[in-house]
Order: structure tokens, then C-alpha cells, then sequence
């Protein structure tokens, strides 16, 4: 077999594989000794069928078999006798010309073929022992402590049926039909919806509008959509709810004891508070490791300075590109809105998925070369994380990651990730500082702005709200999925936690949060911009 190298070009490389005919010729020639004994052919004893004939039966067929084995195993190992690591799968161009092809199966022609692709770049690592970290750390008072509490107990309050008008505080249970311009509109309507007055559920205007109203009333409600409101078609539009009022309930006392924990599933008040507290320091640690990841992600940017792989960013762009393009079209909004074009936003884009290539391959060399292992007990934790995000598609998602290539390889990176920063954070400075939940909570400095700012471009990506957020998901992966969300819902920690926290705990309340999570998907019309954005 000869190698001969027809391109070395930066990264790129391309190579031209000739296996000569004979050694083709030589291997085929094997398989059919080994045939031999083992073929029953009609008129030949067996063992005693002519080589001459095997070969004018079997030989095109085994030929074949063997190209093939050629092109799945020679073009790896090439490469590893090289020294190299290819970047992705190489790409193997042969001959298309149908003459030449029959002429290799019948051992007449070298087989010849080129695999092209591109390697993975060597950098040295830099020391990491002078990376520096703030972490930080918000006090969590009693006060805020029991704020979460009341708002749990708040989703475990019941109702009883009164008579008369409904008022602040009051659950009313409504059926509803939205309509512009008479027409009704998909999503606006549901039967036997619960609504506590003054929670501030539905959009601005609506619940006013039901205070005062009786069992068996009919109302409309009339009111204007917020410009913002995250259904497009549905923004700024004027609009007349016809409401059923069915019943009028009021609140029971709001009280905070053992009898409510309980309730919950708890075995005392004490207990509630403990696991608020957990829920909160959980959340809290969640926003902390993303902003010390992200620092060091930031020193280690500023380190390595060497060429990304362009197939790798290229992948890693159109990633990036389909959540810009996702986030656009969910709230209406085009590059113009954001304040630029979509050829400026490619090219931030661009750099923002080579910053991300690039702090990969440094995160990957410095895991192997600390020993870090996923181990098979965390990938399969991971595997059923995935797996109770589908429910009742558990066995479809088993066989994706089964049978699909590279899926497993999707579940460990994360974890490797997020191993190798913790491998990190062992042997640098870390400071802990003590700040407010709102500055924990602040967004960071634009990853975009972070990815472009080594250019001579100005970081105008600072602006850009909508790619910035949809592209956000997958700067820190392993750790910032579920940081962001929160943030995203634009809502405080101390609304965040009580919610997680009922969830949890409310085995047998009237009014559990789960379900509501999921209820502007089905009814978002008459719901604030900010709930049916979840």
C-alpha cells in the first residue's frame, strides 16, 4: 500500500491511498482457500471445486467485501501511523467512472482512493495554577426563607364556595372565549379554568375586569395584548373575552404549621422550611457555578490562541444558528428588530462557535491529561434524565442513544465538561464573595461580546437580546441549561424556589404548580407574556 500526502494546507490534509491489485488479488485469494472446503456446489465434490471456478462464482462479490473493509479500516489507521487525529469523519472520494471500478473488483487496477479531513491542532498546555476565580455567594436570611414558605402554603390554601361578589383573593372558575375583531383565536379559550384574583396570572386588565362578578354570571372582558406578548400574530391586538363565571370561591387561612407540612407530605414545619432552604441554596448554586465557570472559561479564552478545526465550527455555527433562528421566529422579531443584520450576526455567531471549539479541544486535553472518567453509573443517570423528559417515549429515547452514532458521545460530553472544571477548581484560586441575589442573578457581559472581543469588531452583540438568548444555551452546555432558566422567565430566585419546592413536596394540595407550568401551551391567549413564554 502506498501513501502519498497531496495536500497540507494549515489544518486540512488530503491523502491518496493506492492498494496495489496484486495485494487485492492476494487477499481475495485467501478467502476462497478458505471457501474451498466449506461451499456446496452442484456437480463438485466437496473440497474439490476448481479455484478457476470459485473464483469466476465468488471472486467480483469477495472483491468487493474487501474494497470495502479497505475503506472502513485503512483510512483510521493511516492517519494514526501518521501521527494525526482527524477532526471528524474524513470524507473518501473514489473513482466514478463505472470502467475503472469493474477493472479493481476484477483484480485488473490498483484500487486508488483520497481521504480528505482535517486534524485536530496541537497546543500546549498552559499552566492553570495561575487562573483566579470569584465565586459568588448570596446569605440567605430567615426572611427570604419564610417569604418561599408562605408561597408554597399559599399553593396548598384551599377554597370554599361563597355567595356573593367576587374579590381580591378569590378563585373564580371560568369557562372563556377570546376573540379579534369577532373572530375567535387559537388558544384563547378553556373550560373550568381557576383563577385567583390579584395573582396577576392573565395579562394586564383581565382579572380587574372580574372583580365583583357572581356564580352564573356573563361578562366581557375587553383588553389589549402586550406589545411584547411572545405569540406574534397576538401582539398589540385589541381583544373581547366572552367569560362564564361558574363559581366564586374564597380563601381559607393562610397558616404555617405542622398540619400543612402534613399536607405536603412533611413531617413538620420545620422540615418545609429546611427543604426551602435547600431549594434556594440549590438555585443560588446553580447561577454561582455558571458565572465561575464562565470566568474560567473567559481565562483559558484568553490563554490558547490556536486554529479550530473549520468542520467542527461549522457544525457548532449551525447549532448555534438554529436556536437564533428558533428564538426569532418564537417572539415574532427579525435581526432589524434586534438592531442588525443577519450578516453581522453570522459573523459574530461564527466567533462565538470557534471560542466554543476551541475551549472544547483546551477542556479536552487537560481532562486526559488529569484522568478524567465518566463513569458508566453517570452515564446511565444521564441517559435516564434524557429519558424522563419524554414520558412515555422511554424506549424510543433508549434505542436513539442505543443505536444512533455519536448519541452517547452527546451524554458524555457534558459530564466530562463539567468534571474537568471541577478538576480545575481544585487547584486554583478561588475567592468567595458575598453578593446580593440581584447581582448574583445579573446577567454576565454577552457571551457574544466575550467571542469577538480578541477582533477589531465592536461587541454590538450586547444588543441583540433575542440571538443572545437563544444562543446562550449552549455556551457553558453542561452547566447553563438549567441556570438559565430561571433568568429566562426574567423572575426572581425567591419566586423560582417556592415553586420547585411545592413541587416536590405537595403530594395532595388543590393547586399544584406542575400543571400550570404547562397550561399556556394549551390556553397562552389571555395569559401575562412571561407565562406563556415557559
Amino acid at each position: 500500500m502506498q501513501v502519498t500526502e497531496t495536500l497540507a494546507e494549515g489544518l486540512k490534509r488530503e491523502i491518496k491511498i493506492t492498494v496495489p491489485a496484486d495485494d487485492l488479488k492476494a487477499r481475495m485469494n485467501e478467502r476462497l482457500a478458505d471457501a474451498k472446503d466449506k461451499v456446496r456446489i452442484n456437480g463438485f465434490r466437496p473440497g474439490k471445486v476448481p479455484m478457476s471456478h470459485l473464483k469466476k462464482l465468488y471472486g467480483k462479490s469477495i472483491m468487493a467485501e474487501i474494497v470495502n473493509e479497505t475503506l472502513q479500516e485503512k483510512p483510521q489507521a493511516v492517519i494514526a501511523e501518521r501521527g494525526e487525529r482527524a477532526a471528524g469523519q474524513p470524507k473518501i472520494d473514489m473513482t466514478e467512472d463505472e470502467g475503472e471500478a469493474n477493472k479493481v473488483l476484477n483484480g485488473e487496477l490498483d484500487f486508488e482512493f483520497t481521504v480528505s479531513y482535517e486534524i485536530l491542532p496541537k497546543f500546549e498546555l498552559q499552566p492553570t495554577d495561575g487562573l483566579k476565580v470569584e465565586r459568588p455567594v448570596v446569605d440567605i436570611s430567615d426572611e427570604e426563607v419564610e417569604e418561599q414558605v408562605k408561597a408554597v402554603a399559599e399553593n396548598a390554601r384551599e377554597y370554599e364556595t361563597k355567595k356573593g361578589k367576587a374579590a381580591d383573593g378569590d378563585r373564580v372558575t371560568i369557562d372563556y372565549v377570546g376573540k379579534i375583531d369577532g373572530e375567535a383565536f387559537e388558544g384563547g379559550a378553556d373550560t373550568d379554568s381557576q383563577l385567583v384574583l390579584g395573582s396577576n396570572r392573565f395579562i394586564p386588565g383581565f382579572e380587574e375586569q372580574l372583580v365583583g362578578v357572581k356564580a352564573d354570571d356573563e361578562k366581557q372582558v375587553k383588553v389589549t395584548f402586550p406589545e411584547d406578548y411572545p405569540a406574534a400574530h397576538l401582539a398589540g391586538k385589541e381583544a373581547v373575552f366572552d367569560v362564564t363565571v361558574k363559581e366564586v370561591a374564597s380563601a381559607g387561612e393562610l397558616e404555617i404549621n405542622d398540619a400543612l407540612a402534613e399536607k405536603l407530605g412533611l413531617e413538620s414545619a420545620d422540615r418545609l422550611r429546611e427543604l426551602v432552604r435547600e431549594q434556594i441554596v440549590g438555585q443560588y448554586n446553580q447561577f454561582t457555578r455558571q458565572k465561575v465557570k464562565r470566568q474560567i472559561l473567559d481565562q483559558l479564552d484568553e490563554q490558547y490562541a490556536f486554529e479550530a478545526p473549520q468542520s467542527l465550527v461549522e457544525a457548532e455555527f449551525e447549532n448555534i444558528w438554529r436556536q437564533v433562528q428558533a428564538d426569532l421566529e418564537r417572539s415574532g422579531k427579525t435581526f432589524e428588530d434586534e438592531d442588525t443584520t443577519e450578516e453581522e450576526a453570522r459573523g459574530e455567531y461564527r466567533k462565538l462557535a470557534e471560542r466554543r471549539v476551541r475551549l472544547g479541544l483546551v477542556l479536552s486535553e487537560i481532562g486526559e491529561k488529569a484522568g478524567v472518567q465518566v463513569s458508566d453509573e453517570e452515564m446511565q443517570r444521564a441517559l435516564y434524565d434524557q429519558m424522563r423528559q419524554y414520558p412515555g417515549q422511554e424506549q424510543e429515547i433508549l434505542k436513539f442513544f442505543r443505536e444512533t452514532p455519536g448519541a452517547q458521545a452527546s451524554l458524555r460530553a457534558p459530564i466530562f465538561e463539567e468534571k474537568v472544571v471541577d478538576h480545575l477548581l481544585e487547584g486554583i484560586d478561588v475567592k468567595d464573595v458575598t453578593v446580593s441575589k440581584e447581582e448574583l442573578m445579573a446577567d454576565d457581559d454577552d457571551e457574544v461580546a466575550a467571542a469577538t472581543k480578541k477582533s477589531d469588531e465592536k461587541p454590538a452583540a450586547k444588543k441583540k437580546a433575542a440571538p443572545k438568548k437563544a444562543a446562550a444555551k449552549s455556551e457553558d452546555d453542561a452547566a447553563s441549561e438549567e441556570a438559565e432558566k430561571p433568568a429566562a422567565k426574567k423572575a426572581s430566585a425567591k419566586k423560582a424556589a417556592p415553586k420547585k419546592a411545592a413541587a416536590k413536596a405537595d403530594a395532595d394540595g388543590d393547586e399544584k404548580p406542575a400543571p400550570k407550568k404547562k397550561a399556556p401551551a394549551k390556553k397562552a391567549a389571555p395569559k401575562k407574556a412571561e407565562d406563556s413564554a415557559e
